[in-house]
């Protein structure tokens, strides 16, 4: 929009976590010349051909999805509606309209049970730990069929747990974040040694960007997937302390069963990253935390 471009915005605003929490988001992005919203799902086949036959989009950047691991064990067709369902129509619309790149997003936990970290984009990524990682694979082979039958160019990105302002509500930063401002135990499933590459959202926009502003791969099929996010990965006891300090907030932890589908540690290989696009990520979880904090504290009170 800076650049003096059309950004047309669609989401479908559901009630997954509290929608006023979107609405403050749009409201942001409502101020900007150039943005329009359209309220729609990705599942009505009609809505969004004519959402792309009016605008005839040159890109199209996807980030919507059904997310959350715990919540796939127990609303499984919601992630085959939104994930798998609702992005075959995404991909058929951009056939249809000649979109010249589709940029998705996947996910680190497409890698289940890889053995070995850092996660390459060269694994074979076959054995997903939990539905919502099966959904999010699922859409990138959809995406590759795509790029060799219909020749849609695609990239996939596979976010590496991304936190910062705005951030989802049931995402770690976020609950922890609630519970100490209550005072109340944190509640940690498993034993709290489980390790993480923590993502700042600076540093996950800033990737995003690159790629958008690279445009399609060159190479023939033309789909393309990429790691993104930190190179180091941290332990999430130490994420919770260093939380707590920027929040001045004491804490108590309160341990329960790992649930099924949670991965042990996510570490990404991002050096495709940084050959192709020069990516660097910027920004110490210290810092991350404490740009959090500040801004709960704002927004939330």
């Amino acid at each position: 929009m800076s650049d003096g471009g059309e950004v047309v915005g669609l989401d479908n605003l559901n009630a997954y976590y509290d929608p006023a929490l979107k609405h403050a988001r749009l409201a942001r992005l409502r101020q900007h010349d150039g943005f329009s919203f359209h309220r729609l799902d990705l599942t009505d086949q009609h809505g969004m051909q004519a959402l792309f036959a009016k605008h005839r989009f040159r890109q199209v950047v996807h980030l919507a999805a059904q997310a959350g691991v715990r919540y796939s064990i127990d609303a499984p067709q919601q992630y085959i509606s939104s994930n798998i369902a609702g992005f075959c129509t995404l991909l058929e619309c951009c056939v249809q309209n000649g979109v010249r790149h589709l940029l998705y997003a996947s996910s680190s936990s497409v890698y289940g049970d890889t053995e070995e970290t850092p996660f390459s984009e060269k694994d074979a990524a076959d054995r997903p730990r939990s539905l919502y990682a099966a959904t999010k694979r699922a859409g990138e082979l959809l995406a590759y069929s795509h790029a060799c039958i219909h020749g849609l160019p695609s990239t996939g990105i596979r976010y590496f747990t991304v936190y910062g302002p705005w951030g989802r509500p049931d995402m770690a930063a976020m609950t922890f974040a609630e519970d100490l401002r209550a005072e109340r135990p944190l509640k940690v499933f498993g034993d709290g040694r489980q390790r993480r590459a923590f993502t700042y959202i600076d540093d996950a926009v800033m990737g995003t960007l690159a790629i958008l502003e690279r445009g399609a791969p060159a190479r023939q099929p033309a789909a393309a997937l990429y790691n993104l996010g930190s190179d180091q990965d941290v332990e999430l006891l130490e994420f919770i302390r260093i939380l707590a300090r920027e929040m001045r907030c004491e804490y108590e932890i309160e341990f329960h069963p790992e649930p099924p589908g949670e991965m042990r540690a996510t570490l990404p290989d991002i050096s495709a990253m940084r050959r192709d696009l020069g990516f660097e990520p910027g920004t110490e979880l210290k810092q991350g935390l404490r740009e959090f904090a500040r801004w709960f504290r704002e927004y939330c009170g």
